[in-house]
C-alpha cells in the first residue's frame, strides 16, 4: 500500500473535447437548443474520475490565449487549428462556473497552455511527496512521467482507462527514459499543434533515431553515418529539429503555485451546482452528482490502493456512475454499488447486470403465465420474427416484461396451427382495452399479429415515438436509446443470427436460451426508456401530442400499412420501353451538341465536355477533388442559355425516374398481396411530416408530365372502386396567413379567391382580372418561396427576373404584407430567446444553431425557424384528419379504406356506392381538422388510377 496523497490534475480541453465528439452523432440539446454535449461529456468524466478514485487532490487546467512563448519562438505553432466549435465556446463558462460551485480549483495562467500548468504543479506536487496522475488521452504528457507521475488516460469511448508509469512510456515510444519522449515527438512533429518535426521522419524512423542516438542532439551530431535524401533532409533541417524539440517540450516553470490545502478535495454547493444542472437540464446527471458526493469520505479505507509493482502506481478500478448519459471512461450510470468493487469500465450488458429472463414451456406452465398476464395494467411486449417484412414474417416468439430486470419468453411454434393456438390463448390480453401495451416501434409488432388475426387494443406507449417527441434530431433506435438513456449495451442481434447477407441465419435456428436473453431484454429495455421518456415527455410538454395525434397515427398507418395499394404493372412495363426511347433521343441530341459520344452520367467526363471543350463558363466551380461540379444546383442555372445543359437535365431526370420507380415499382409488390406496401416512418423528419419507404411515393415526379405519368399506374382494387384524392389546397399559406395575422391574405382566402392572383394583383398593382399569367407565377414563386426563406439570387432562378427584378419583388411584396414580414422576425426572435419553435399542436423543432456566429449556419436555423412552424403545423393538422376519418371509417362499418398520404394529399379506395357519402365524409373531416382564422379548403377527385383523382 502506497502511504503518499494523490492528486488528479485533469486536462479540461482535452476532455471537454473529448465529450463533446462522444456526442457528436447524437448530439445533447436541451429545450432552449442548447448544445450541451460538451459540459455533459465533461462533467460525465469528472465524475467518473472522482467516484472510482476519491482523489485527495484535484484541480482542473485550462489555456488560457495560447503559448505566447512558443508563438514567438514559431509563429506558425497551432496556426491551422479549426475554429473552436460553438458547442465549446458555450460551454467553457458553464463548466467553470460548476467547478466554483463544486470548489475544485481552476488553474489558469495566461498566455500558457494548460500542458504546461500540469507540468509545473506535477514536478512541485512529486517534491512535496505526492504522486500526481495526470487526467488527459494526451500522448504528449508522456515525457512527464516519473515514479511518482502517472498519465490517467481514457480509452476509445467506454472503454476504461489505463494508467501509463514509467514501463508504458518505455514500450509505447520505444524509449529508455520518458523525457525522450521530447524528442521523439520534436523528430517526428505535430500536425495537431503544427509542429513541423524533421521533414521525412514519421513514427518508426523517429524511434529508430532515439534508439541510436538517444535525443535529438545526438542525431544531428551523428548526421554522417546517415544516408541518401535521408542524410540531406535532416542535415537541412537541424534548426528546425531543434525548434521543433522546443515546441514539443512541456514547460515547468509557469508562474503556478501547488498550495496542498486549496487542492484538497472539497464537499460541493450541493444546491448551487444543482441549480446549474437544473438551468442545463441535466436531470440524469444531477442523480450521478448526488450519488458521487453523498457518501464522501476522504479516510484511507475509502482510497483506491496503489501497488509500487515496477515502479508504477495504478488506481483501483472501482464502478462508477454515469447516470444514465454516457461515461467517457464507461461505467455504470445508475447504481453503482456502495462498496468498491474491481470490474471492468464497460456500459451494462446482460451478462453485468442483474437480471430474470426466463422462457415459458408450453401447457401448464404458459396457462400460469396467461393467467398472470392477464393481472397486470402495463405489460411491454417484443415480437421476435424470421425477418424484417411483418407482411411475410412469422413469429418466432413473444417476449413480455412488466417488472425491471424480469420477463418471460414464449417461443411460437413453426407449425401454423400450433402457432396460431397459441395466439388464441394470447388473444385476451391483446385485445384488453384495459392493460397498457408498451413497445418500441409498434406499428411492426401490430403489423405481425394482424396476420395472425390479432388486434392489439387499449392504450399504447411507443418509446421510439416518446423519444422522438422529446428530441427530434437524435435517432431513435432502442440500442441507442439504451446507451444514451441506460448506458447500457444491448445484445446485437448480430451475434445471433450473423451480418446480413446470404448467410445470415433466421431466428428459429437461434437455441432458446440465447433466444430467450435477446428477446426479454428487448422488452426489459423498453420498459425502463419508457419510465424515464413518461417523465420527459411532460416536461417538454409533448404529451398530449403524443397521446391525441402519434399514437392514434400509428394503428391508423399500420392499417394503411397492411392493406397496400393496386399497381398496373403492365402500364409501367409499357412506360419503360417509352422512357428507353426518349432517352435514346436525349442521348442523340447532347452527343450531336457535344460534338463526340461520352458516359453522360459520369460527372468527371461531363465536367470535361461542358467547361474544357465547349466552355461553357468562365470559371466554372469545382469539387474539393479538383475536378468541374455538374451537380443539378449549377447545371439548372445554366440551363436557360445552353440547349445541351437542359437535354442533360432531362437526361438525368429520365433516367432517375426509370430506374427509381417505373422498373423499380413492379419489383417491390408483394407476392402474397399483389399490391405494393409502402412503410410510412413517423420518426424521421423533425417537422413532423411523415416519410414513405420501400418504395417512397412521396417524392414521384409531379412536375413533369413523365412524372405524372408513374401515378397511372396505381388504381384501384376492382371495377367496384374507383381512387379518390383528398388535398389541401395551399394549406402551408393559409397557416402563415392565419398565424401572422395578415388581414390582406386572409380576405382574399375567405373570399376564395385565387391566392397567387390576388398576390400579383397587390405586388404588381394591377386590377385581379388584368394579371397576367408571368405575373401570377411569379407571384406564387413568391407566396411559397417565403416560407422557404427565398433570396434575391433563388428567386432570379426560379423566375424569369434577374437579380434585381427579384430584390425589389420581394421588397415589394413584404411592403403588402408587413405582418407577414413582422411575423417571420418574431419566430426567429421567440427562437433565439427559447432554442426552438413550435407547431399550431406545440410540437417543438429545436434550433440549436440560431445563435451561432457562423452568418451562414445561423440563416439555415432562421430560416428553419420560420418554416418550421408552418410545415409541422400542415403535417399535424394533416395528422389528425387521417385519424378522425379512419375512425368515422371504421365506426360506419366502411368497405372503403385510406391508402396513402402524400404530404397534403389523401388518397382513398372507395367503394363505388359508398362514393358520395365517403366525399363528404372526407372533405368534412379534412376542412374542420383544425381551427384557424382561414378556411381550410379541400380539392377532391376520383379517377380510375391516381393521376385521373389527383
Amino acid at each position: 500500500m502506497s502511504d503518499k496523497k494523490r492528486l488528479f490534475l485533469v486536462d479540461a480541453y482535452a476532455l471537454i473535447f473529448r465529450g463533446y465528439y462522444a456526442f457528436i452523432k447524437n448530439p445533447r440539446i436541451n429545450s432552449k437548443g442548447t448544445d450541451t454535449s460538451a459540459i455533459m461529456g465533461f462533467m460525465n468524466s469528472l465524475l467518473d474520475v472522482i467516484k472510482r478514485e476519491r482523489p485527495d487532490h484535484l484541480a482542473v487546467c485550462f489555456d488560457k490565449g495560447g503559448s505566447a512563448d512558443r508563438v514567438e519562438m514559431y509563429e506558425e505553432y497551432k496556426a491551422n487549428r479549426d475554429e473552436t466549435p460553438e458547442a465549446i465556446k458555450i460551454a467553457i463558462p458553464y463548466i467553470q462556473e460548476i467547478l466554483k460551485a463544486m470548489h475544485i480549483p481552476i488553474m489558469v495562467k495566461e498566455g500558457f497552455e494548460a500542458d504546461d500548468v500540469i507540468g509545473t504543479l506535477s514536478k512541485q506536487a512529486e517534491k512535496e511527496g505526492y504522486q500526481t496522475f495526470m487526467v488527459t488521452p494526451d500522448k504528449d504528457f508522456a515525457q512527464l512521467v516519473s515514479d511518482n507521475i502517472f498519465m490517467y488516460r481514457p480509452k476509445s469511448f467506454g472503454g476504461g482507462y489505463e494508467v501509463w508509469g514509467i514501463p508504458e512510456v518505455q514500450k509505447k515510444f520505444e524509449v529508455e527514459h520518458p523525457e525522450q519522449v521530447i524528442d521523439f515527438l520534436g523528430m517526428m512533429g505535430d500536425s495537431s499543434d503544427n509542429i513541423p518535426g524533421l521533414p521525412g521522419v514519421g513514427e518508426k524512423t523517429a524511434k529508430k533515431f532515439i534508439k541510436a542516438y538517444g535525443s535529438m542532439e545526438g542525431l544531428l551530431a551523428n548526421t554522417h553515418e546517415l544516408k541518401g535524401k535521408m542524410k540531406e533532409k535532416v542535415e537541412g533541417a537541424k534548426e528546425l529539429g531543434l525548434l521543433s524539440k522546443e515546441l514539443a517540450r512541456i514547460m515547468l516553470d509557469v508562474p503556478v503555485e501547488f498550495n496542498a490545502k486549496d487542492f484538497e478535495l472539497d464537499q460541493p454547493d450541493i444546491p448551487k451546482v444543482t441549480e446549474i444542472f437544473q438551468e442545463l437540464e441535466f436531470r440524469r446527471l444531477i442523480d450521478n452528482f448526488l450519488k458521487t458526493f453523498a457518501t464522501e469520505d476522504h479516510s484511507s479505507t475509502n482510497k483506491t490502493e496503489t501497488t509500487k509493482t515496477e515502479n508504477k502506481a495504478k488506481p483501483k478500478e472501482t464502478a462508477s456512475a454515469g447516470a444514465g448519459q454516457f461515461s467517457l471512461f464507461g461505467g455504470d450510470p445508475s447504481s453503482a454499488p456502495e462498496t468498491e468493487t474491481t470490474t471492468t469500465f464497460t456500459r451494462k450488458t446482460a451478462e453485468t447486470t442483474p437480471h430474470f429472463y426466463q422462457s415459458i414451456a408450453p401447457g401448464m406452465a404458459t396457462n400460469l403465465f396467461i393467467k398472470n398476464l392477464m393481472n397486470q395494467t402495463a405489460v411491454c411486449f417484443d415480437t421476435e420474427t424470421t425477418g424484417l417484412n411483418p407482411l411475410t414474417a412469422e413469429l418466432v416468439g413473444i417476449a413480455f416484461s412488466w417488472e425491471v430486470g424480469k420477463g418471460f419468453y414464449l417461443p411460437i411454434s413453426e407449425n401454423k396451427e400450433e402457432a396460431q393456438e397459441l395466439l388464441e390463448a394470447l388473444r385476451p390480453f391483446f385485445e384488453n382495452e384495459a392493460i397498457e401495451k408498451i413497445g418500441q416501434n409498434l406499428k411492426y409488432d401490430i403489423k405481425v399479429l394482424a396476420k395472425y388475426k390479432i388486434t392489439v387494443k387499449g392504450k399504447l406507449f411507443d418509446t421510439m415515438l416518446a423519444h422522438y417527441l422529446i428530441n427530434p434530431d437524435m435517432r431513435h433506435n432502442m440500442d441507442v436509446l439504451a446507451e444514451t438513456y441506460l448506458n447500457y449495451s444491448p445484445i446485437p442481434i448480430e451475434t445471433l443470427i450473423g451480418k446480413k447477407g446470404k448467410n445470415q441465419k433466421s431466428m428459429r435456428e437461434v437455441p432458446l436460451d440465447i433466444q430467450t436473453e435477446y428477446a426479454v431484454e428487448d422488452a426489459d429495455i423498453t420498459l425502463q426508456l419508457k419510465e424515464l421518456f413518461t417523465k420527459e415527455l411532460g416536461e417538454a410538454n409533448t404529451q398530449k401530442l403524443f397521446d391525441d395525434i402519434e399514437i392514434p397515427l400509428l394503428r391508423v398507418l399500420a392499417a394503411m400499412e397492411l392493406e397496400g395499394i393496386n399497381l398496373n404493372t403492365d402500364f409501367l412495363n409499357s412506360l419503360s420501353d417509352q422512357l428507353n426511347s426518349d432517352i435514346a433521343d436525349l442521348e442523340q441530341k447532347i452527343y450531336k451538341e457535344a460534338g463526340e459520344e461520352f458516359n453522360i452520367a459520369s460527372p468527371k467526363q461531363l465536367g470535361d465536355i461542358l467547361f474544357d471543350k465547349m466552355k461553357l463558363v468562365a470559371k466554372p466551380k469545382k469539387t474539393k477533388t479538383g475536378q468541374y461540379a455538374t451537380g443539378e444546383d449549377i447545371l439548372s442555372y445554366l440551363a436557360k442559355d445552353h440547349a445541351i445543359i437542359q437535354n442533360i437535365l432531362d437526361f438525368r431526370g429520365l433516367s432517375k425516374l426509370k430506374s427509381t420507380y417505373v422498373d423499380a415499382l413492379p419489383l417491390q409488390v408483394e407476392p402474397s398481396t399483389g399490391r405494393v406496401h409502402t412503410d410510412y416512418m413517423q420518426t424521421v423528419a423533425a417537422t413532423g411530416r411523415l416519410s414513405s419507404n420501400n418504395p417512397n411515393l412521396q417524392n414521384i415526379p409531379i412536375r413533369t408530365e413523365r412524372g405524372r405519368q408513374v401515378r397511372k399506374a396505381f388504381v384501384p382494387r376492382n371495377d367496384d372502386y374507383t381512387l379518390l384524392a383528398a388535398d389541401y389546397s395551399q394549406i402551408e399559406l393559409r397557416i402563415i396567413a392565419a398565424l401572422s395575422e395578415e388581414e390582406t391574405m386572409i380576405e382574399a382566402f375567405k373570399n376564395g379567391e385565387d391566392i397567387h392572383a390576388s398576390t400579383a394583383s397587390k405586388v404588381f398593382n394591377v386590377p385581379i382580372e388584368e394579371v397576367s399569367r408571368e405575373q401570377r407565377s411569379n407571384a406564387k414563386t413568391v407566396n411559397f418561396g417565403i416560407i422557404y426563406g427565398v433570396s434575391a439570387f433563388g428567386l432570379s432562378n426560379q423566375t424569369d427576373l434577374n437579380r434585381t427584378e427579384a430584390k425589389e419583388l420581394i421588397d415589394t411584396y413584404y411592403e403588402t404584407y408587413p405582418k407577414l414580414k413582422r411575423y417571420m422576425g418574431s419566430q426567429v426572435d421567440f427562437a433565439r430567446d427559447h432554442g426552438y419553435v413550435q407547431t399550431v399542436l406545440g410540437r417543438r423543432r429545436y434550433l440549436k444553431d440560431i445563435n451561432s456566429r457562423n452568418a451562414v449556419v445561423r440563416g439555415a436555423a432562421e430560416r428553419n425557424a420560420v418554416n418550421a412552424p408552418i410545415q409541422g403545423s400542415a403535417a399535424d393538422i394533416i395528422k389528425i384528419a387521417m385519424i378522425n376519418i379512419f375512425n368515422k371509417l371504421n365506426a360506419g362499418n366502411y368497405k372503403t379504406k385510406m391508402l396513402l398520404q402524400v404530404h397534403d394529399e389523401l388518397v382513398f379506395d372507395v367503394y363505388k356506392p359508398e362514393l358520395e357519402t365517403i366525399k363528404t365524409l372526407v372533405k368534412t373531416e379534412m376542412e374542420s381538422a383544425f381551427s384557424l382564422s382561414v378556411p381550410l379548403d379541400v380539392d377532391m377527385d376520383i379517377g380510375d388510377n391516381w393521376l385521373e383523382a389527383h
